[in-house]
């Protein structure tokens, strides 16, 4: 399974990006999606998770602002972000997992929310 991230960039606060996660590999066994996102010094930490069934999770962060689905073809992940404030800088991380408990990640998009 390989994982490609892309979409990330310098956006302005309040604005939006939508960040794309295409995957390639036996991902339609993937038992759920997600991104994740990490800033330097601190632990990188769940954005927002699909389950193949469509159920979703938000941290509570991003709750309201930020909305993660699926592409038809169901290789693809998207993670649209609205209202983005400074506070969202981070380098986002797509994550594929499987019931066997492997999970793979793909590298990192850079989104900078600054003025």
């Amino acid at each position: 399974v390989q994982l490609q991230a892309s979409g990330g960039g310098l956006v302005q606060p309040g604005g939006s990006l939508r960040l794309s996660c295409a995957a390639s590999g036996s991902i339609l066994s993937a038992s759920a999606m997600g991104w994740y996102r990490q800033t330097p010094g601190k632990q990188r930490e769940l954005v927002a998770t699909i389950t193949t069934g469509g159920g979703t999770n938000y941290a509570d962060s991003v709750k309201g602002r930020f909305t993660i689905s699926r592409g038809s073809a169901k290789n693809t992940v998207y993670l649209q972000m609205d209202s983005l404030t400074p506070e969202d800088t981070a380098v986002y991380y797509c994550r594929a997992d499987f019931q066997s408990g492997m999970n793979y990640w793909g590298k990192g998009t850079l989104v900078t929310v600054s003025s």
